[in-house]
């Protein structure tokens, strides 16, 4: 696959990822009054819980907006960029315009109405699963948490994980550590060793589920990574 399409199916999932975790949030939140007796957050957690949900709706509409918008105008867009790229060699111009074109085309998500029903199924069955982990995380550090009330925890995972760091490094550990503490009260010590063993279980599992295709495939690390460099060229 090229490296534009690839990055446009990126964009995409990050959309479905974003829109299906604020439905849940918002479920989360409208239902309050049906467990409030049982479980109890203070108000300016569950503020700050209501403010990021509304960027990440707003963040997900302006992308949606923008892929669509490139993809059904791809032609008046292509030839804008064209325009403010002719001071560049032509190579290189080029260049850019393939990628974007390739971009544009990764956006497509919707073949057909099927399909996008089977894509945003498949994000709630994958985010209820990532919620189940969680769950079962919990357990494991002896502090049981009822499904329902990981999914503000989820979410604010969800955005630290967004920040484009390596790793997920740094968002990830300060929004987990700040749903820890905020919504279930957990000791400040206690909350950053748990971020840090539960990322480092996620990267581990990752590695190692990689490394097992690898192995049953019979490629090498360095054979992977000249495939790849025969693919961009």
């Amino acid at each position: 696959m090229r490296k534009g399409f690839v990055v446009g199916t990126i964009v995409v999932e990050r959309i479905f990822d974003i829109f299906t975790m604020c439905s849940l949030l918002g479920i989360f939140i409208i239902s309050k009054p049906l467990y409030s007796s049982i479980f109890q957050v203070n108000e300016e957690a569950y503020s700050s819980i209501k403010l990021w949900g509304i960027i990440g709706v707003a963040f997900a509409s302006f992308i949606l907006i923008v892929a669509l918008s490139l993809y059904f105008f791809r032609e008046k867009t292509l030839s804008i960029i064209a325009f403010f790229l002719k001071p560049l060699p032509q190579r290189i111009s080029h260049r850019i315009l393939e990628f974007i074109k390739e971009f544009i085309q990764g956006l497509k998500f919707f073949h057909s109405v099927g399909n996008l029903f089977a894509y945003i199924l498949l994000s709630y069955v994958v985010w209820l699963g990532i919620i189940a982990y969680y769950w079962i995380f919990f357990y494991v550090y002896d502090s049981p948490i009822f499904f329902f009330f990981l999914i503000p925890y989820v979410f604010l995972v969800m955005v630290g994980a967004s920040i484009p760091t390596p790793g997920m490094v740094g968002g990830f550990h300060y929004f987990s550590k700040l749903g820890l503490i905020s919504l279930y009260g957990i000791d400040v010590n206690l909350a950053v060793v748990m971020t840090i063993v539960v990322h480092a279980v996620q990267v581990l599992v990752t590695c190692l589920v990689g490394y097992a295709i690898l192995w049953k495939e019979g490629i090498s690390l360095f054979q992977l990574k000249r495939l790849g460099g025969d693919t961009e060229q």
